[in-house]
């Protein structure tokens, strides 16, 4: 009898510690997530915020050129420097290119990170499809400036993704490894050319590439919206929608 009830004490202390081991392992996983996730949510608020930044100066400088001053492109693309010039093809490209590359490491690693059936990023994912649909939209009245295809977001994400980042750690390139792979890597500076041009053409020819650009910004503020609801990283004041008052014509 008194084996049994060793036994059975040995069985129900057995049970009870694989009980208390798997909490304590889904506990330590659903941390694990959590900071993934966060670190995630970052790097890609960061890519939207900035991004957002520049087609908000893009746009207002349309307006800004309109009243016989320069704007933003007028001023350094289309009358700055070679220099000046150079800088703003590239960094707005690099804007592009690291949005699209954290937009793909999030949708990649989502199903790593199992978080897919979460509600909130369930409404990232829908926004993040909304502005890739921008992007992408060919059946509208706006021009083909800053239109580039679902696949061809897709392949600027993949190759500004960091190679030596793994799964749950992934992370995009930065400014300088950018512009060194443009001038020394063909492959990847042929996914940015087009890039490049869409730039020069919104400097340009603003009408262009109006519309396509205020509806991504207003779509962008909604992403920021939902990865810093709390407003911890920028307030609400950092947060403007665009909000054209005049037609634009080019710029003289």
């Amino acid at each position: 009898m008194i084996a049994v009830v060793s036994a059975v004490i040995a069985v129900l202390g057995a049970v009870g510690t694989a009980v208390l081991g798997y909490r304590l392992q889904a506990q330590a996983k659903s941390r694990e997530r959590r900071d993934y996730m966060s670190r995630y949510r970052d790097a890609l608020l960061w890519a939207a915020f900035d991004l957002q930044s520049r087609i908000f100066n893009i746009l207002r400088g349309y307006q800004v050129d309109l009243r016989g001053r320069a704007g933003f492109t007028s001023a350094f693309l289309v009358a700055g420097t070679a220099q000046q010039a150079l800088y703003v093809k590239r960094s707005t490209a690099f804007l592009f290119a690291e949005y699209l590359g954290w937009a793909e490491i999030f949708r990649r690693d989502l199903q790593f990170l199992d978080l897919g059936s979460n509600r909130a990023n369930q409404r990232i994912m829908f926004t993040l499809n909304r502005i890739s649909r921008a992007l992408g939209d060919a059946h509208t009245s706006d021009a083909e400036c800053f239109r580039i295809f679902r696949a061809d977001q897709r392949a600027i994400g993949e190759v500004m993704i960091d190679p030596d980042s793994a799964p749950g750690e992934r992370r995009c390139i930065g400014y300088a490894t950018f512009c060194a792979q443009l001038t020394a890597e063909d492959a990847f500076s042929e996914w940015m050319q087009e890039l490049l041009e869409h730039v020069e053409l919104a400097a340009r020819e603003p009408e262009t590439a109006r519309d396509r650009l205020t509806r991504i910004q207003h779509q962008l503020i909604d992403l920021i919206d939902l990865l810093d609801a709390g407003g911890r990283r920028f307030p609400s004041a950092e947060r403007s929608r665009f909000a054209p008052t005049e037609r634009v014509t080019r710029p003289t």
